[in-house]
């Protein structure tokens, strides 16, 4: 059953015509007002807060970033060089390169693959990595290994 209140609402809102003259409410300024940066079109005024300091000037600024930022290291223990070799991800055979077995072809070059010395170390391998602990380069050549720095 349909309501005699819902009969004389329109379903469809009529889109607003404007410039089409006095009588139609929206002619000559189109309901923008007189003058001004707001009435023209294409100009829009983002952050501004009426006078207010805005938003990204009341808050603090954080954070510096450094043009000389240190290398970062992505570090990797001899137990888990070991028990790649162990699973057959890692061939000792031949000279593993660590730096293209960790880390994707394009990541940058300030990032250095370094081998640190936890862990036992049985294995002879030649290693080529960017930086080795102490520890780790004894217990690689103890093991009867190599190791190589990338310069």
């Amino acid at each position: 059953m349909v309501e005699l209140n819902n009969l004389n609402k329109k379903i469809h809102k009529a889109k607003k015509r404007v410039g089409r003259g006095i009588g139609s409410g929206l002619g000559k300024t189109s309901g923008r007002g007189a003058k001004g940066q707001k009435s023209r079109s294409g100009v829009s005024i983002k952050a501004y807060e009426g006078g207010q300091m805005p938003l990204y000037r009341r808050l603090p600024k954080r954070g510096f970033n450094s043009l000389y930022k240190k290398e970062k290291n992505v570090a990797i223990n001899l137990h888990n060089i070991s028990k790649l070799i162990v699973t057959k991800k890692l061939d000792s055979s031949k000279l593993i390169d660590l730096r293209k077995f960790l880390l994707k072809p394009k990541t940058p070059k300030k990032l250095k693959v370094k081998v640190l010395g936890t862990g036992d170390f049985k294995i002879k391998v030649s290693i080529m990595a960017d930086k080795f602990s102490k520890s780790a380069q004894a217990k690689i050549e103890k093991a009867g290994g190599t190791v190589e720095i990338i310069k």
